[in-house]
């Protein structure tokens, strides 16, 4: 393992910065309404002087309005799902593990579709309703984790396969749940299975933005904290303690960060397959195994694809939209069995 230097990062992350802009203006260039790049050029410039009277009546609406806070959105799902899925798949040594098959993912969605019946049937103040869907989504996707963790003890210790094993069980017990509420409950959550299968067009007020954001930060920077416990980890539980590694510390921090991200990623998003497992993989190949470098290039990697993911699902068969779940699924599914043939996985 390369030493860390903060060049060596510095640059690692510049270089995915770079890419996540590149696909950003394409991104706000594309969709059913093609936009010139003179014209956006214009815009964003006239809202990075804060000149929002000089945006095009053209293309203001379309590209600020529309595009942008979606492929804001984008990023935080991405970011946020592929920073779990490498914290899990390093906590519970398994390539395989990601909050979609962990079933963290399915929790969420659970918890999320909970709180929307209980704002139909409850007048609750302004913030608190602001706040339901993201907290539903949390604790569901906490007590998911919870039982699926205890689920995989055996002797006081985490079986990676027995988890696993668990992780899917839940989720497709989960799945019945949820098809259970769209099937009895009212039309609105019975329009929820378009957003289950991944859905960014959802408008989110800015007050609900600042609360991702800095759940987000508060969770991300969580997660690195352990970066180095977690690269000690990777050589078995046992001798990470003999290293002096606080495990139970490390399983507590991660487990309920990555909750949080997942939680907070499916509440506004519905669960989407595929990135917290493939991202992490392919940014391992390009980059290494060191954690605290695997971390946020992860991050930039997951916000990259989801961007792609979605300017494709709003754009391939535009006017209408696919979800972003089936966009993922197609490219995750064949680029998933190439990393395994290759030896990857």
């Amino acid at each position: 393992m390369r030493p860390l230097t903060l060049r060596r990062l510095f640059l690692q992350c510049s270089l995915l910065a770079a890419i996540l802009f590149v696909v950003v203006v394409v991104a706000l260039k594309l969709g059913a309404v093609p936009v010139s790049l003179y014209g956006l050029g214009r815009d964003l410039i006239s809202v990075l002087l804060h000149q929002t009277s000089a945006l095009s009546s053209d293309y203001g609406m379309i590209v600020i309005d529309i595009r942008l806070p979606r492929i804001l959105l984008a990023i935080f799902v991405g970011a946020s799902l592929s920073v779990a899925g490498t914290s899990f798949q390093a906590l519970l040594r398994n390539p395989l593990a990601d909050p979609y098959i962990l079933g963290v993912s399915s929790g969420a969605a659970v918890g999320a579709i909970l709180a929307v019946v209980a704002l139909t049937h409850l007048a609750l103040p302004v913030w608190l309703a602001t706040l339901a869907t993201p907290l539903g989504a949390f604790l569901g996707a906490l007590a998911t984790i919870a039982a699926v963790y205890f689920l995989g003890l055996r002797e006081g210790q985490i079986d990676s396969g027995t988890l696993l094993l668990a992780g899917v069980i839940s989720a497709s017990f989960l799945s019945a749940i949820i098809i259970f509420l769209m099937s009895t409950l009212s039309r609105d959550v019975r329009g929820m299975a378009f957003w289950l299968m991944g859905d960014l067009s959802n408008s989110l007020q800015p007050s609900l933005r600042w609360i991702l954001g800095a759940g987000f930060f508060v969770a991300a920077v969580a997660i690195y904290t352990t970066a180095a416990d977690l690269n000690l980890l990777l050589a078995g539980e046992k001798e990470a303690m003999h290293l002096g590694v606080d495990v139970r510390r490390v399983r507590l921090v991660v487990y309920i960060a990555a909750s949080i991200l997942t939680g907070l990623a499916v509440s506004v998003s519905g669960a989407i397959g595929y990135v917290g497992i493939l991202v992490p993989h392919v940014m391992r190949l390009l980059f290494g195994s060191d954690h605290r470098i695997l971390l946020p290039t992860a991050a930039f990697g997951g916000a990259i694809a989801v961007v792609v993911a979605d300017t494709l699902a709003r754009t391939v068969v535009a006017p209408s939209e696919l979800p972003v779940g089936a966009i993922f699924a197609i490219v995750g599914a064949p680029l998933f069995i190439y990393l395994l043939r290759r030896g990857s996985i």
